[in-house]
């Protein structure tokens, strides 16, 4: 079981930016895909982007790409999501998730998740 807890939201204007960190605990953090999505009222949960457990292997959805950038640290268990140039579509609940096998952008491919921390752009 792994747990995971987001923190960093917060209201910005646009064009700003924020950091925002997922803490892992429970097991292993070195073996997990991490991901983080994000999901407005209304709409589905989107993919925004994942990193594998060596970190060489990185993908972004194409609307955060040269924006938003994914990175970890195995020594904190700690995984982050700077993200810059901030536009009011970001506004969102953004969630942190892991996995052992994929990349992949399904969120049905991620077993474990925090309980989300609110991004909200203002025009």
């Amino acid at each position: 079981q792994v747990q995971l807890v987001e923190s960093g939201g917060g209201l910005v204007q646009a064009g700003g930016s924020l950091r925002l960190s997922c803490v892992a605990s429970g097991r292993t953090f070195s073996n997990y895909i991490m991901g983080w999505f994000r999901q407005a009222p209304g709409n589905e949960r989107d993919f925004v982007a994942a990193i594998s457990q060596s970190g060489r292997t990185i993908n972004y959805a194409d609307s955060v790409k040269g924006r938003f950038t994914i990175s970890g640290d195995n020594a904190k268990n700690t995984v982050y999501l700077q993200m810059n140039s901030l536009k009011p579509e970001d506004t969102a609940v953004y969630y942190c998730a892991a996995n052992r096998f994929t990349t992949d952008r399904d969120f049905r491919s991620y077993n474990y998740w925090g309980q989300g921390t609110q991004v909200t752009v203002s025009s």
